[in-house]
Order: C-alpha cells, then sequence, then structure tokens
C-alpha cells in the first residue's frame, strides 16, 4: 500500500471510490459513468483546493516522503556514463553520500548528492541519508578532482543533517563540514546545487556553497528541523507545525529572502508521482545554469559565488 500522508487522504478516499464505481460498472454492466465522472471533477477540484494552497508543514511531509526520489534516481534521468566513485582515501567509503563523473548533454560533470535508501536494509546500509566526515570528505575529494580537470559540480541536496554520532564527532565532523565549505568557495570551476528533500543544517550546507542554489516547489532547507527548534524554542517538539510555519524553510520563502535563485516546480502530489516527469522539470534548470556559468573565467566564478552569499542576509557595521 502506498504511504498516504495526511493532508492527502480525502483525495485517496475519493480516487478509491472512483475506482470502486468503476469495477461495478465493469462487472455488473451498469451505466455509472455520469456518477464518476462527478466525482472525476470533483476529485480536480479537490486536488487544485489542496495541492495549490499547501502548508510549510504539508511541504515538509512531501520532502520527508519514503519514495521521494533520491540523487542516484535523478542521475538515472539526466545523465549518461555516470561511473561512481568511492571512498576518501583517509578513512573509508560513506554510502550516505554518492558521487562520481557523468556526462550533461555531452558536457562532463562531476555528481555529488546525498543518499538515502529506498527501504529499512538500505536506509541503515546508507545511515538514512545522514553523512559521517569520510562522507563529506569523499565529496571535497571528488569536488578537487573536478576542479583540476575544469568539470563543472552539480550537487543534489537530501539530508536531515549529518550524522550526530560519537564515532562521527572522533573522526572529525565538524572540522569535514567546516573544509568542504572553506574550499568550495574557492573552486574555480560552475557549482549547481539543487536541494531535492531535506536541506537540514550544515549536513546539507557542506554541499551547498553553489554559484547557483535551486530548490524543488516541495523540499525544506534549514539551519535545524521543525521539531528541533520547537524544542529549543517551546521545549516541546510536538509543537514541529507550528515552528515550520515561522521559520520560513520553503522554497518560496527562501526565494524570497535572495537564499535560492529558482523554485523548480514539482508533479503535482509530489516528485515521488513521477521520477520521469520530475526529472524534465529539473533538466532545463541545469542546462541554463551551465549557459550561464561555464563562459565565466575562475576568476569570475569566485567572485560570483562570494557575492552570492554576501548578500545573504543582513549585517551593519558598528563605528567605534
Amino acid at each position: 500500500m502506498a504511504y498516504v500522508l495526511d493532508f492527502e487522504k480525502p483525495v485517496i478516499e475519493l480516487r478509491n471510490k472512483i475506482d470502486e464505481l468503476k469495477s461495478i460498472m465493469n462487472d455488473a454492466d451498469v451505466d455509472l459513468a455520469e456518477e464518476i465522472q462527478k466525482l472525476e471533477d470533483r476529485l480536480m477540484k479537490l486536488e487544485n483546493e489542496i495541492y495549490r494552497n499547501l502548508k510549510p508543514w504539508d511541504r515538509v511531509q512531501i520532502a520527508r516522503h519514503p519514495e521521494r526520489p533520491t540523487t542516484l534516481d535523478y542521475v538515472a534521468h539526466l545523465f549518461e556514463d555516470f561511473f561512481e566513485l568511492h571512498g576518501d582515501r583517509l578513512f573509508g567509503d560513506d554510502e550516505a553520500i554518492v558521487g562520481g563523473v557523468a556526462k550533461y548533454k555531452g558536457l562532463p560533470v562531476t555528481v555529488i548528492g546525498h543518499q538515502r535508501g529506498k527501504d529499512t536494509k538500505e536506509n541503515i546500509r546508507r545511515n538514512f541519508g545522514m553523512p559521517h566526515p569520510e562522507g563529506y570528505r569523499k565529496a571535497l575529494r571528488l569536488m578537487r578532482q573536478a576542479d583540476k580537470f575544469g568539470r563543472p559540480i552539480i550537487c543534489f541536496i537530501d539530508t536531515k543533517g549529518a550524522y550526530p554520532g560519537k564515532a562521527a564527532e572522533e573522526r572529525g565532523q565538524s572540522e569535514a563540514i567546516a573544509r568542504n565549505l572553506f574550499e568550495m568557495a574557492g573552486f574555480g570551476v560552475p557549482i549547481i546545487c539543487i536541494v531535492i528533500g531535506e536541506g537540514g543544517s550544515g549536513g546539507a550546507l557542506a554541499l551547498g556553497v553553489g554559484n547557483h542554489i535551486h530548490m524543488l516547489e516541495n523540499s525544506t532547507y534549514s539551519v535545524i528541523s521543525p521539531e528541533g527548534a520547537a524544542a529549543l524554542l517551546w521545549k516541546d517538539a510536538s509543537l514541529a507545525k507550528r515552528a515550520a510555519e515561522t521559520m520560513k524553510i520553503t522554497a518560496y520563502d527562501l526565494k524570497e529572502l535572495g537564499v535560492i535563485d529558482e523554485v523548480i516546480p514539482e508533479v503535482r502530489g509530489g516528485a515521488h508521482r513521477n521520477v520521469a516527469e520530475q526529472a524534465a522539470f529539473i533538466d532545463p534548470v541545469i542546462e541554463n545554469s551551465l549557459k550561464e556559468l561555464v563562459p565565466m573565467s575562475r576568476e569570475q566564478l569566485i567572485r560570483h559565488r562570494y557575492e552570492k552569499f554576501k548578500k545573504i542576509g543582513a549585517f551593519a557595521f558598528e563605528k567605534e
């Protein structure tokens, strides 16, 4: 049975009713076409009402949908000749981050992204998409390689955050994230970042220092999860829905704030409804970003990235 989100239940119930009437009509040779048409019209109206007026918490739920497409799903639809590379050459290979070399419409690129699992077994293997330090160091190794050979870097962001366990801290989690931020700022190749699910805290930002940052319509990007924010602000994680309303974590909020460059529309109901169609929405965004960024010189790309992040937020100098 497909996973159903709370706000979608009225839609699912109506779809089931339509399917039931169609089955009765086929089996009993009864003409129910008029009733079915009325329900289908009602369904269309209901879907428009729900999906055009999604609340921030609704989008959080869609971003976390267990069937939401992952980095490797999009790699299969958007790139050719993807060759995955493994390991950080220091400790090991972290499967919560995948990366390698591919071609995008004939152009050699480096593709890196967080990777969740499709079932419990794979999620355990990939640590539910929460990287250890070796994952970020693997990503950095591939970025350095891309910088050396002049390949654009395309990052897919989808993580609740970096893994906060004892072993990760012992191996230098904070340093690994900070190193990525520092070095990504200085690479002389185009960096395009796309938030495809959850973009959580430094674990997401470690792949997020790009010339262009785009977000899928129902993705989120924030310094902390709504549950974490609610626990800090009101000492009650159950108030996550309230926190989501105030945190400005949706794609449209972040576009308005100037944090991201473009909101990528999603298939109605979420990207998990049709991966191929969703990839078709992402494709022109990548193409347009590359057309703008590839002609830039190394110095221009670094300056472009610097200016982009300098404009985010607000600050003031105090006179002594």
